[in-house]
């Protein structure tokens, strides 16, 4: 039988525990909606991200990163927060709720050891995250447009018409920061609009793809035999909206609009190069949550399937990690907080239910996660993507739809990385399910989630 332990490829990290690091700077880049292999450096045969697959090619890339509710503000709620969605009380995108006071959250943390904290983009949190308190702010509420962006420039500023590409304008003033950044170390999250919906490319990219064809994915004409109704009757078909109308057009879109996001995350380096600072920073870039690309002909995020789920990681710091390093672990988006406190010399809160990354940087054989809880709240709403969670293994994943009519899937991932075949109800599975449902309550429980 396969053996069951995470494989880890070609790894190369490294320092010497001895060896004494100064904190270093910190970006963070994200973009909106980048699945895991939406990027050239994943074997993508149609995107070119060269920026993107740099950090990567130069530092780690984390081939299971996960998101633990995928869905915009959710999941940004649990990057800022290292918390879990049920937790931190960002359950949803309806913009009820906001991050529960007293929740950590990290970029005050890192502000309070001395860093310079800036952020520039899409939080998609209630507040627009002007309730925090910033050494620059650049941000907007909501989804934003990509053309001719109302854009704040400060908690307090108004919003205010900039002329040009959302991301853009976005990374001018993200640069424009950096530069002025002298003795302090500094953080800067700077999170993209692209690739979200409804897509429009910068003008410079308006013919990119015109030749080509995109082609569909191998689960196009599956039909989702033996999946449930909550997956089956969800409202995320390609062809009902007006804007995912046609398949090719929709991915040529998306594709532009991540290469756009690239060329700024280029410009982005380029700077840190000229500031002398490149090799002091951690650079990071991740994906907010995942998206269906044509999988069962569909779109969008939210359920608990790998496309939807798994996300891009590649980050670069030489200072501990050295070139050339790919790992499956399964890392999470609330391991960021917990990381970059880490990397800064910050006490890591106990409150936060991420993990350092660190560990894995020094030894990527180290001891770390073997499951985690996926969680998804938004129901009833758009798209119809029924209440669930579900418990992630190396293996195995199950699904559970709690609320009436209760459904359930099973896949094994090894056997069945496409998940085909919902083992779900088959006699041979009885025991399997028991022990995942016994595991999941036993993470339920051990994240407050009651």
């Amino acid at each position: 039988m396969r053996r069951l332990l995470p494989l880890v490829l070609a790894v190369a990290f490294g320092a010497s525990p001895e060896e004494k690091i100064p904190r270093p700077n910190f970006v963070i880049l994200m973009c909106d909606d980048q699945r895991w292999d939406a990027m050239s450096i994943a074997g993508n045969a149609v995107i070119q991200t060269p920026h993107m697959d740099r950090i990567g090619r130069e530092g780690v890339v984390f081939k299971n990163m996960f998101v633990i509710n995928s869905l915009c503000a959710p999941s940004r709620a649990s990057i800022l927060t290292g918390t879990y969605s049920h937790t931190n009380g960002v359950i949803d995108n309806k913009g009820k709720l906001d991050i529960v006071p007293g929740t950590p959250f990290m970029p005050e943390l890192l502000q309070a050891a001395g860093y310079d904290i800036a952020f520039c983009g899409k939080s998609h949190q209630k507040s627009a995250l002007r309730d925090r308190k910033w050494d620059y702010y650049f941000g907007y509420k909501g989804q934003g447009r990509y053309r001719n962006p109302l854009i704040a420039e400060g908690t307090d500023g108004k919003d205010v018409e900039w002329k040009g590409w959302m991301d853009d304008v976005v990374t001018d003033k993200a640069i424009d920061w950096m530069k002025g950044r002298k003795e302090k170390p500094f953080c800067l999250f700077l999170f993209f609009k692209a690739c979200h919906r409804s897509w429009v490319r910068p003008e410079r990219l308006k013919d990119l793809y015109r030749d080509i064809q995109v082609p569909k994915p191998a689960l196009w004409n599956d039909a989702g035999a033996g999946k449930p109704d909550a997956f089956l009757k969800a409202d995320n078909r390609i062809g009902g909206f007006k804007d995912v109308a046609d398949y090719d057009k929709m991915m040529k879109d998306y594709y532009a609009t991540i290469v756009g996001a690239d060329e700024n995350v280029g410009r982005v380096l380029d700077t840190l190069t000229k500031m002398g600072k490149l090799d002091d920073t951690v650079v990071l870039h991740t994906g907010d949550n995942g998206f269906f690309l044509g999988e069962w002909q569909r779109f969008d995020k939210r359920f608990m399937h790998e496309p939807s789920i798994r996300v891009p990681l590649v980050v670069r710091y030489p200072r501990l990690i050295k070139p050339g390093g790919v790992s499956e672990r399964m890392v999470l988006n609330l391991d960021i907080a917990p990381t970059l406190l880490d990397l800064a010399g910050v006490e890591i809160p106990k409150a936060m239910q991420g993990r350092s990354w660190v560990p894995l940087f020094k030894d990527p054989a180290a001891d770390f996660r073997k499951d985690w809880l996926y969680e998804y709240f938004e129901y009833p709403a758009e798209h119809s993507v029924r209440k669930h969670r579900g418990i992630r293994t190396d293996q195995w994943k199950l699904i559970h739809y709690y609320e009436p009519p209760e459904e359930f899937e099973l896949y094994d991932l090894v056997k069945d990385p496409a998940e085909k075949d919902n083992l779900y109800g088959k006699p041979e599975s009885a025991t399997r399910v028991a022990e995942l449902k016994t595991r999941l309550e036993a993470l339920r429980k051990e994240t407050g989630d009651r």
